[in-house]
């Protein structure tokens, strides 16, 4: 990744925003898969979230105990099972078409471009070097000689996204309004609301309803190109 100071910065989202999938989620599976776990470990993993999920614990809350999965693991182990969950996932159609296409406009036009996510490096550097970002903010794990605690510093979740948004703005003297940040649900309205030109991906109903208030543009993504369903927790 290139270091490059503009006078406007694109921000985006990543799950369902710049890629079809939670990336979490669909990386867990790979990865137990991966190192041997039998059939079924995922599921049992994941049930406890997706209960916690369901009786509405907080998405940072719901963030953090998904890191606790990955206790004691090696930090470089999970950057080359994430490298290849994502050859995996390329093949199959990992981006969404508009959204790749916007950030590449915004590269053109000399824009910085920063990827903010609540998942974590596995993930989220290969998407960053592909994309050519020059940034990516995600969910820290600690780390430790080598290996994750299973605890994280703040999850990059809400009102985090907003807070590294209008950090990054400062620090490089970038204009908040004519800056443009791209998301999919409402936990990223913190992240929109940094700048001022947000844009709205697709058709959650919650964050369309304030999008419609605000006047702020819409981005309609093509139904018949989705991935199939995914956790909705982070």
């Amino acid at each position: 990744m290139h270091e490059n100071t503009t006078a406007a910065v694109a921000f985006s989202d990543v799950d369902e925003t710049l890629i079809r999938l939670k990336s979490m989620f669909s990386f867990l599976e790979f990865h137990l898969a991966r190192r041997g776990e039998p059939a079924g470990t995922f599921e049992r993993l994941t049930a406890e979230i997706r209960r916690g999920a369901d009786s509405g614990v907080p998405r940072h809350e719901i963030n953090r105990r998904y890191y606790r999965f990955f206790t004691d693991e090696s930090a470089a182990g999970l950057a080359a099972s994430g490298r290849a969950w994502y050859a995996r996932e390329t093949a199959r159609g990992l981006y969404v078409p508009e959204v790749r296409r916007a950030l590449a406009a915004h590269r053109a036009a000399g824009d910085t471009l920063v990827l903010v996510s609540g998942s974590f490096f596995a993930c989220l550097d290969p998407i960053a070097e592909e994309t050519g970002a020059d940034r990516a903010f995600g969910t820290r794990p600690v780390i430790r000689r080598g290996h994750l605690t299973g605890e994280v510093l703040v999850p990059m979740i809400g009102a985090a996204k907003g807070r590294a948004a209008r950090v990054t703005l400062a620090l490089r003297g970038a204009d908040p309004d004519a800056s443009t940040a791209y998301g999919d649900h409402i936990s990223d309205l913190d992240l929109l609301r940094a700048v001022g030109r947000p844009v709205v991906v697709g058709s959650d109903p919650h964050l369309g309803a304030h999008a419609e208030r605000a006047g702020w543009r819409r981005l309609p993504l093509d139904p018949t190109a989705s991935r199939p369903e995914e956790l909705e927790t982070v």
